[in-house]
């Protein structure tokens, strides 16, 4: 039997108009794509100094960002750099002005991390932090110091706390 115009058109409008609805998948993996790279970028604006529960850093109202360096740890009376001991505090004896093995370990980082010798050095040296406890000897500070500069690891700063300001009046 013949079906009419007008019949074939309802038919083509009904299956047209029912049909399961498809999912553009291209795009919506454009958009998680996206997502994921702007998750990655902002996700590494935060820079938190990994802290040992038994350091208590002096406190400061420094407004000056971290920066990414290398860290040298002093924990009780050893010596750690970037969380491997390399000297200790108790041996170090008062005439020595340079601690060996900072100088050595220190030497080391900078020639294994081609990133630094051709980085920031606009300073003249390296760049380190130093993360102690606030009630460290002066004199050990001081040649922690000036083991650091016998590497080329000039450009030194101290982790601190940040205290809360406060108000005059």
């Amino acid at each position: 039997m013949k079906v009419s115009r007008r019949a074939n058109r309802k038919r083509r409008h009904y299956g047209r108009m029912h049909k399961t609805g498809g999912l553009n998948l291209v795009s919506l993996m454009d958009i998680f794509t996206i997502l994921v790279f702007f998750l990655m970028v902002n996700s590494s604006d935060v820079k938190v100094l990994q802290q040992n529960p038994s350091i208590k850093l002096p406190e400061s109202t420094a407004s000056v960002d971290t920066k990414e360096t290398l860290i040298l740890t002093v924990v009780g009376s050893d010596i750690l750099i970037q969380g491997r001991k390399v000297a200790s505090l108790n041996t170090l004896s008062g005439e020595d002005e340079i601690i060996v093995g900072i100088k050595n370990e220190l030497e080391y980082q900078a020639s294994r991390n081609k990133r630094l010798l051709a980085g920031d050095t606009n300073v003249g040296g390296l760049p380190i932090t130093i993360m102690g406890d606030k009630n460290i000897p002066y004199h050990s500070l001081k040649k922690i110091m000036e083991s650091c500069v016998s590497a080329n690891y000039t450009n030194i700063s101290l982790a601190v706390s940040k205290a809360a300001r406060k108000e005059k009046g």
